[in-house]
């Protein structure tokens, strides 16, 4: 058995020791560390933190190799048990990759653990070296024969296993009969943990039963990996646990019965990963079948296996009574917003942006909204206006297309075709021609009649000011700075560029967002004094030359009175209101 051990060399120096041992190793043995970990499809080079790598049968020490930037070769003397010792430099405080201080340690394998090529079906084991004192480990692998060991089939399951270490709390709970463990580092003493365990359990309940009715998901058992810090967001999704990142604010506190927006947020993204231990952990893109863990692995699905489940991550708050009406078509109303005022959507439809993940959504910068649109917002309202689509035709909505495809394409992957064979087979070979012009095409999606078939009134309203001129700006100590200029608006029209401090409005000084709405009317031509490369320049900043570019581009959603019994049971169905 391939085995891994895995020490904590250097806490404070944020160092782990690693040792491979691999039995009866080839004459050649090849050796790679992935470049990118799946779930976050960008290109990250783990191997720049690794250490020099030191190879040995017994006492005989081995040449060593390196042929690329993440590939090794050791040459080898018989069958004697090749080891490998080598350190690896772990301070990256996110979900993708590996951190240890002396209060906290986490790594993915995919950042510690070598790949021996051609033996990766393989059973592998982990095992951890001993741990400063008060340290416990939270990991999905099921336990080996001795302490601190776990086992893994192969390397696949050994790399989607992440290893939390450290003196944080610990709570559990069944769902549908399944052991869950929650585990949080970092968490305020006055952290409310029950009611954290109380409302995951109820989001996982209704999600395994939406898959599997009365039956038991693919896992024996699933970990929750929780980071509280001060200022952050995100997570990775793994087939038995997912790694969390969240301010620490946000979570739940004892004595306070109300859900405020942070904690809301964060039951959004517990609910969205787990959601993916179905839908792209297990019903993947044919091309993540196998995983070519060297370099990039191309799909144009991201829009459904993304943006779907971020459809489901809040409907599922809603379902099962953790979101009111009000807050989700509040939240649905910003995602309406955000994808309207992004111009990229023009230029780019969400299945190129699916493609190009891999140098623009994980690598944004000032012109990312002018140049591509998120395949995780707009995807979801894709989902929604199938989902819409598919009640109003009289089908179960999409609910019903997300089991065909379940039970269908699990041993072969998930393609486009199979996905609008699914709809065609729910709504109509009509419905999947217009889901392909969705997905492939740059046009506005036709929300406000879907909506409006379900009881949902669609208002426009006038758009914030800086969005109206096409800015997006940051206020800081240092003043007004312009973070993005959009594509076709009145401020790529004057010449501003991202970059340019504002100054002043018709000699009037700006310095803060409150005094640009006071000084600008875009109604009104000014002049505008920025700071560019340490010198002042003067831009002339046009007035809005109609009145529907005065009123901007924003909805409002909200419950009205159904028309009929119809609209009313379509509703009810959707969103139980």
């Amino acid at each position: 058995m391939i085995t891994f051990r895995v020490d904590v060399a250097q806490a404070a120096a944020h160092r782990f020791a690693v040792t491979l041992t691999v039995p009866q190793p080839p004459a050649r043995c090849r050796l790679s560390l992935p470049t990118w970990i799946p779930g976050s499809y960008m290109v990250r080079e783990f191997a720049r933190h690794l250490g020099p790598l030191e190879a040995r049968q017994g006492e005989a020490a081995c040449a060593v190799r390196q042929l690329d930037k993440c590939t090794w070769d050791v040459a080898c003397e018989g069958s004697t048990a090749l080891v490998l010792r080598y350190e690896v430099y772990a301070f990256d405080n996110s979900v993708r990759c590996a951190w240890l201080e002396d209060c906290r340690g986490f790594f993915n394998p995919t950042s510690l653990c070598l790949r021996v090529e051609g033996r990766e079906d393989e059973p592998h084991e982990l095992r951890l070296g001993q741990l400063p004192r008060g340290w416990d480990v939270a990991v999905a692998l099921p336990p080996g024969p001795r302490p601190r060991t776990w086992k893994a089939a192969d390397y696949d399951e050994l790399a989607d296993s992440p290893v939390e270490l450290g003196p944080f709390w610990r709570g559990r709970f069944e769902a549908c009969g399944v052991p869950h463990e929650f585990v949080v580092a970092g968490a305020w003493p006055g952290m409310d943990g029950e009611r954290l365990l109380a409302d995951t359990q109820r989001l996982c309940e209704a999600q395994i039963r939406f898959w599997h009715g009365k039956g038991r998901p693919p896992f024996a058992r699933y970990v929750f990996m929780l980071n509280a810090v001060e200022e952050g967001y995100g997570g990775l999704e793994h087939r038995a646990s997912t790694a969390l990142i969240a301010n620490r604010r946000d979570l739940p506190r004892t004595g306070m019965p109300e859900t405020s927006e942070g904690y809301q947020t964060l039951l959004g993204l517990i609910s969205h990963e787990y959601f993916h231990t179905w839908n792209v952990k297990r019903l993947k893109p044919r091309e993540f079948l196998r995983y070519d863990y060297a370099r990039e692995n191309y799909t144009e699905l991201l829009w459904f296996f993304e943006g779907f489940t971020s459809y489901y991550d809040d409907l599922f708050l809603r379902r099962v009574g953790l979101m009111d009406t009000a807050r989700y078509l509040k939240a649905l109303a910003r995602t309406v917003n955000g994808v309207a005022q992004a111009p990229g959507q023009a230029w780019h439809s969400v299945a190129q942006a699916s493609f190009d993940a891999w140098v623009k959504y994980y690598r944004p910068d000032e012109n990312s909204p002018n140049a591509t649109v998120s395949y995780y917002t707009k995807g979801s309202l894709v989902a929604l206006l199938l989902d819409l689509r598919l009640r109003a035709a009289g089908a179960a909505g999409l609910d019903a297309v997300m089991r065909r495809l379940w039970k269908g394409s699990l041993r072969h992957g998930v393609t486009e075709a199979a996905i609008l064979a699914a709809v065609s087979a729910e709504g109509g070979p009509a419905l999947a021609g217009a889901l392909i012009q969705w997905v492939h095409g740059r046009d506005p999606l036709p929300l406000a009649p879907a909506l409006e078939a379900m009881g949902v009134s669609v208002t426009q309203e006038a758009t914030a000011l800086a969005q109206r001129l096409g800015l997006r700006m940051q206020e800081g100590a240092e003043g007004l700075k312009v973070k993005v200029v959009l594509r076709g608006g009145l401020a790529e029209a004057a010449g501003l560029s991202a970059g340019d401090e504002l100054l002043a409005a018709d000699g009037w000084r700006l310095r803060r967002l409150e005094d640009l709405r006071q000084w600008v009317l875009p109604t009104q031509a000014c002049e505008l004094t920025v700071v560019r490369g340490q010198r002042l320049r003067t831009l002339r900043l046009a007035a809005e030359q109609s009145a529907e570019a005065a009123a901007g581009q924003q909805v409002r959603l909200g419950l009205q009175t159904p028309s009929d019994a119809e609209i009313a049971a379509r509703r009810l169905a959707w969103l139980g209101e």
